[in-house]
C-alpha cells in the first residue's frame, strides 16, 4: 500500500489494542456495541496512531505510553467519520468500500456509536497507565485531545467546511478550515507523543509541531487532488464527491497543477522543519513523502 516500512506493525498494534478495549466493555446494548466496533475496526490506514508511534519512537518515548494516545486519537477520528457520513453532513453511503455506519445499522445508532467512540477516547486517555516519565503531562494530554477534537479543532473545522459549501472562499480561509478539520488531530498526534519524554526541549517540540502543521495541510491538499484524480475503487467511495457537493477545494482555487505545487511546497517545508532536530526522523520523513504521493 505504501513505502511506510513500519505501518503494518503499528496497524497491528493499534488494532489489537482497540479490539481489546471493546472486548472489555460491558455489553449493555449489543447493537450499539457492534456499531462502535463496525465504525472503529472495519478498516482505515491508522495514520494518526502511526504518526504518534513514529514520533514517540524517534524521540525515545515509551511506546506503551503511546498506545493510550494512539487509541484515543483513532476513536476521535472514527467518531468523526461516523458523524460526517450522516445525511445531515456529507450524506455518504460508502466508507472504505463498505456501507457507512448509518446504512449498515440506522441513523440513530450511528449517532450514538459516534457519541460513544468520542467519550471512549477520553475514557482511554484518562485511565491509561502512563509511565513515570509521561505521568506529569497526563492532564495536558487530555487538554490537547480536547482542543484538537472540539470547537477549537476538528469540529470547528467541520463547521467552517459546512458554511463554505456552495460558495468559493479565499485561500486563507480554506487553509484555516483544514488546519482545524484535518490538521488539528495530526498535530495532536505529534504534540501528545512529544509530551511523553522529559528530555525533549521546547524548541524541539516547536519544530515537531511545525512539521505536523505542514504535513496536516499537505494531507488535505492531497486529499482534494485525490478526490478528482482517483477512481471510486481506489477511494472506497464515490470520486468527485467534494466537487458534487460544491465545496471549496485547493484544485478549485488553484487549479490541479497549482494544488500539486502547493502540496510539494508544504512537503519541502515539512522536511526542513525535521532537518533541525537531533533525532533519527527517517520515519517522519517517509510519512511526509507518503502523504503527498498517496492515491487513496
Amino acid at each position: 500500500m505504501s513505502d511506510l516500512q513500519q505501518l503494518s506493525k503499528y496497524q497491528t498494534r493499534i488494532n489489537s489494542y482497540l479490539s481489546n478495549v471493546l472486548d472489555n466493555l460491558s455489553v449493555n446494548d449489543p447493537k450499539l456495541l457492534e456499531a462502535m466496533r463496525y465504525g472503529l475496526l472495519i478498516g482505515g490506514k491508522r495514520m494518526r496512531p502511526y504518526l504518534a508511534y513514529i514520533t514517540g519512537e524517534a524521540i525515545g518515548a515509551d511506546l506503551n505510553d503511546i498506545d493510550g494516545i494512539a487509541a484515543a486519537l483513532e476513536c476521535i477520528h472514527a467518531y468523526s467519520l461516523l458523524h460526517d457520513d450522516l445525511p445531515a453532513m456529507d450524506d455518504d453511503d460508502l466508507r472504505r468500500g463498505k456501507p457507512t455506519c448509518h446504512k449498515a445499522f440506522d441513523e440513530a445508532t450511528a449517532i450514538l456509536a459516534g457519541d460513544s467512540l468520542q467519550t471512549l477516547a477520553f475514557d482511554i486517555l484518562a485511565n491509561h497507565s502512563f509511565s513515570q516519565s509521561a505521568q506529569p503531562n497526563h492532564i495536558n494530554l487530555i487538554k490537547k485531545l480536547s482542543k484538537a477534537s472540539g470547537y477549537q479543532g476538528m469540529c470547528g473545522g467541520q463547521a467552517l467546511d459546512l458554511a463554505a459549501t456552495n460558495k468559493q472562499i479565499p485561500l486563507a480561509e480554506l487553509e484555516l478550515l483544514h488546519s482545524l478539520k484535518t490538521g488539528a488531530l495530526l498535530e495532536a498526534a505529534v504534540n501528545m507523543a512529544a509530551d511523553c519524554t522529559p528530555s525533549i526541549t521546547t524548541e524541539e517540540k516547536k519544530q515537531l509541531s511545525q512539521f505536523a502543521q505542514l504535513v496536516g495541510l499537505a494531507y488535505q491538499v492531497r486529499d482534494d487532488i485525490i478526490d478528482i484524480t482517483s477512481s471510486d475503487e481506489e477511494l472506497g467511495k464515490p470520486a468527485g464527491s467534494d466537487v458534487a457537493a460544491n465545496k471549496s477545494t485547493y484544485p478549485a482555487l488553484l487549479g490541479l497543477q497549482g494544488a500539486q505545487q502547493k502540496a510539494d511546497n508544504l512537503y519541502q517545508q515539512a522536511l526542513q522543519a525535521l532537518s533541525t532536530l537531533p533525532y533519527n526522523t527517517r520515519s517522519l520523513s517517509e510519512f511526509a513523502t507518503f502523504i503527498i504521493k498517496r492515491t487513496s
